[in-house]
Parts: C-alpha cells; structure tokens; sequence
C-alpha cells in the first residue's frame, strides 16, 4: 500500500527533523548561556537577609549549609526556619551558629500554618525575624560559593529588577536513582530553561534562589499570596512583573544535592514537577514530548523504515540527534569529579523514563510533597486531601 508507506515515510523523517533540530539548539541555548559573564558593581552592597527553610537532615546537610555562612558579604544575616523542635536540623543550626558567632544567626521554631505549602508557610513564620531590605530565599539543598550573595544581588541595584533567580545543577548523592533523577534536571529541565532564554522568555523563576526587595514583597501581597499554590515561585515571578518588573535570570549556577533513594521517590518527585509544568503551560505541555530527543528520533527512524528502506537523509537525521544528545551530556559535566562516561549507559533509559512520566501526568491530579497528598486545580492551587 503506496500511500500507507508514503504516510510512515512522511511522519517518520517530521518526527527525526523535529528530534534532531531541538537537539542541537538545546546544545546551542546551554553553550550560549555558559558563555555569559556574572554581574558586578562597583556601588555600596546594602545588607541581606538570607532565609532558609529547613525540614529535616537531608544528606550533607551541614556542610551545605556552611556554605551560605562563608559568603564574602559586608552585612548579611541567616534566619533558618523549622516546623518542629525536635527536627534533626536544629542541631546542624546549633553547629553552625558556634562555628561562626560573627555571622547574625537565627533559628526559628514556629508550627503555624498559613496554608497548604509548607515551604512558604516556613518562610512566613521566618520572615518576621529578617532585619535587611533585601531578601534572598534559597532551598535547603543547595551549595554555593563564597561569591553567591554578591552575585545574585547584583542585579537588585537597577530599580527596574523587581526578582532575581539562578538556575540549578542536580548533584546527584550516588545511588541509581539520585543519578537518573539529576539528570532530569541537568539534561531536560535546565536546558529547556535555557532554551526559553535565549529566545527571550524571561518569566523563569526557581525557588532554589529568589532575590528581592522587601518593599517589592509588600507590594505583591507578601508571600500569603502563594502559599497555597503549587508553583509558588512562578507566582510570585508573576506578581513581580504585574508591578512593571524585571525578572533577571542570574548567571550564577547554584548546585543542589539530589537525593532519590528508589523509584518511587524519583518517579514522585517527577510527577510532580511535571504536573507543575502542566498547570502553568496547559496547552503547550501536551507538546512537550517533542523534547525527548531519543525517544522521538527512535519513533522517526521506525516510522522511516516502515514506509520505506531507510535514507542517508533519514539516518543523517538520527545520528544528528544521537550527536546533539551526547553532546549535552558531556557538556553539563564539564567540571565534574565524576567520570565522563559513567552514565553514559544511562541516556536512553533517562529518556524513554521521561517520556513515560509525562505519559502519566495526564492520568493524575494529585501531587505527593513531602509525604502529604494534594489536588491541585487548574489555577495551581493546591487542596489537601486529609
């Protein structure tokens, strides 16, 4: 049947055309934005508020931690916030606050709740205790260098920047699983950032690090205004630039530990980044397949070879991909101890996993965060189910 191979033949080199040019670009975007250079000023630094929220001893804790009190800053002070006096973490506070007495350190204990995000509900309770006009809200899980202040706040000093953010690099505690899942942040979801910057989007926001005045807060509504919201940090990028403001996406790479002790841990986790994506980009995300490069390229080169024998343009096409893919792997681990090609056994079943979590999204309007249960609607809102 002519017609039923022609149609193969059509939908396999689309799909092969569609997989190779997003490879490439995503290789192009992540060169681009590693190319650029971080902000400085030469004006006075106005002192921070550094604001972490903690929830119990995640692995390496401490020496993360340490990191965020060695800052080469003039003035900055560190307010950690937990839910429960006997959190593990209170003791690596403690450790941290005897370790360096020159750094303004506070611990606050406070259960209250101000809604179903819990992480903002933490950082509601510590706000209170923040004494600076410049507020600086970074993950638990983060690392830094001693430079991340003066670098993130740079951007602060032009008063049309309402919000400044960085992006992240998972790194990964060992297992099978922490490896797979630093993977969906280094090599799909970082790069797809990437990607949407250099083509000028500029609404990004990642709660891994959020700078901004506190009168810009007071202007938006403070933090109550998300926190019942699943993506509460694109919220708040959203408010920010109903003000006229300017989102900065900061040069700075934050790396950030990623810890998945099985499957289910990492296809939860999963699950529910890709349901936040699916809530804030309803329609586009059903189109996102046509970033698993692999999988698609693997869909197009099978289409190719069902219509018809396959092509040197066909197999250009995949190998263009195959190319592109390696490419991205290597280059998001330029610097790493870890060997090159230690997960390079990994890439296809990084993929084809991917694309199945998608696949899942559809069939669920639940999140798991922090072993809790929630509905979220259609405006991102989350509703507990307890």
């Amino acid at each position: 049947m002519p017609s039923v191979h022609l149609f193969m033949t059509i939908i396999g080199f689309a799909c092969l055309g569609v997989a190779a040019g997003y490879a490439l670009i995503m290789v192009v975007a992540t060169l681009a934005w590693r190319m650029q250079k971080r902000q400085s000023s030469s004006l006075p630094r106005a002192p921070i508020t550094l604001l972490k929220p903690l929830c119990g001893a995640e692995p390496d804790l401490y020496d993360h931690l340490r990191t965020f009190c060695r800052q080469d800053y003039p003035q900055f002070q560190i307010v950690f916030g937990v839910r429960d006096p006997s959190d593990p973490a209170c003791a690596v506070v403690k450790q941290l606050a005897a370790e360096f007495p020159s750094v303004p350190i506070e611990l606050v204990i406070d259960p209250r709740l101000h809604g179903n995000n819990l992480k903002i509900s933490n950082l509601i309770n510590m706000l209170t205790y923040a004494c600076h006009d410049i507020i600086v809200m970074a993950d638990s899980d983060a690392f830094v260098e001693s430079d991340y202040l003066a670098a993130v706040t740079a951007p602060l000093q032009d008063p049309d920047v309402g919000l400044v953010t960085c992006i992240y690099r998972g790194m990964p505690t060992g297992s099978l699983w922490s490896r797979l899942g630093a993977m969906y942040i280094n090599e799909w979801y970082v790069p797809s950032v990437m990607l949407a910057w250099l083509f000028g989007h500029r609404s990004y926001v990642s709660g891994q690090t959020i700078c901004l005045r506190r009168d810009t807060l007071q202007a938006i509504g403070g933090l109550q205004t998300v926190v019942n919201h699943l993506a509460d940090d694109y919220r708040l990028g959203e408010l920010v630039r109903g003000l006229g403001l300017r989102i900065v996406l900061s040069p700075y790479l934050v790396r950030g530990v990623h810890h998945e002790p099985n499957l289910g841990s990492l296809t939860r986790h999963e699950l529910r980044w890709m349901r936040t994506i699916r809530v804030l980009q309803p329609l586009s995300f059903r189109l996102v397949f046509v970033t698993f490069s692999l999988p698609l390229a693997a869909f197009g080169i099978a289409g190719a070879a069902a219509g018809s024998s396959l092509s040197t343009a066909a197999l250009g096409l995949f190998g263009i991909t195959v190319a592109s893919r390696l490419l991205l792997h290597f280059v998001h681990r330029l610097g790493d101890d870890r060997a090159a090609t230690s997960d390079l056994w990994l890439l296809p079943v990084r993929d084809f996993l991917i694309g199945w979590v998608w696949f899942s999204t559809f069939f669920t309007s639940r999140v798991t965060w922090r072993g809790n249960e929630f509905a979220v609607d259609a405006d991102g809102v989350m509703h507990s189910l307890y």
